[in-house]
């Protein structure tokens, strides 16, 4: 005998629910995970750690990436993102190093990347969760400029071109603010569930903030 399908249909309470669930675990493993790569980059100044170079980094990043992303549904997925970031915590250490050596002032040089990053991420983040406008129209153009700066950075290395090297830093820090727009947009509107995968989204944001804006400060502001 046949049964009836049954239609379930979702309340607009719960899609609410649903919705600060996300945002909740977000935030929160997103807090968990900053102090944890803090730690790793201290961690990594006190011995003096090395620089990676370019391949190890950029190796050790996808290849955590990609399975952070194939265990986001399983709770194998938080060990793995704790795995991510205090991989790329250890990137830091090295690089707030150079800094603190290279310039006289380079511990205020720290300081006001990190206080800028702070203030274009809270700041945008609490606009978008405010005015709850969508963003989602901004996704394909940030792919595009987010590959392409990647790739202007890779050339600007390789050959050794500082100009281009600060105009892609100023590049990344216009991307990933519209990135932090569009990822809290996503939440907001349903389009992202999995808080893993939005953590991921918001800490690499916050990195290549603190990164780029570093970058422009000690070539504009750092004293020998």
């Amino acid at each position: 005998m046949s049964q009836t399908p049954e239609i379930v249909v979702r309340r607009p309470n719960e899609s609410v629910l649903a919705t600060n669930s996300v945002i909740k675990n977000t935030y929160m493993l997103l807090s968990m995970t900053l102090l944890f790569s803090a730690f790793t980059a201290w961690i990594s100044m006190k011995i003096n750690m090395p620089h990676m170079g370019i391949l190890v980094t950029l190796g050790g990043y996808f290849g955590l990436l990609f399975l952070t992303t194939k265990l986001r549904n399983s709770a194998w997925g938080i060990l793995s993102i704790f795995a991510l970031t205090g991989f790329m915590g250890l990137t830091l250490g090295p690089v707030i190093n150079m800094y603190l050596q290279a310039f006289s002032n380079g511990a205020e040089l720290v300081a006001m990347a990190m206080g800028g990053t702070g203030t274009i991420f809270i700041g945008l983040s609490a606009y978008a969760l405010t005015t709850k406008k969508d963003f989602s129209f901004m996704g394909g153009f940030l792919m595009v400029g987010i590959l392409a700066a990647f790739l202007l950075g890779i050339g600007a290395l390789i050959f050794s071109i500082p100009a281009l090297s600060l105009a892609v830093s100023g590049l990344f820090i216009m991307l990933m603010s519209g990135l932090i727009l569009y990822q809290t947009s996503e939440i907001i509107h349903g389009g992202e569930t999995n808080y893993i995968m939005a953590t991921i989204t918001l800490y690499i944001t916050i990195y290549n903030l603190f990164m780029s804006l570093l970058h422009i400060l000690g070539a504009v502001a750092g004293d020998d």
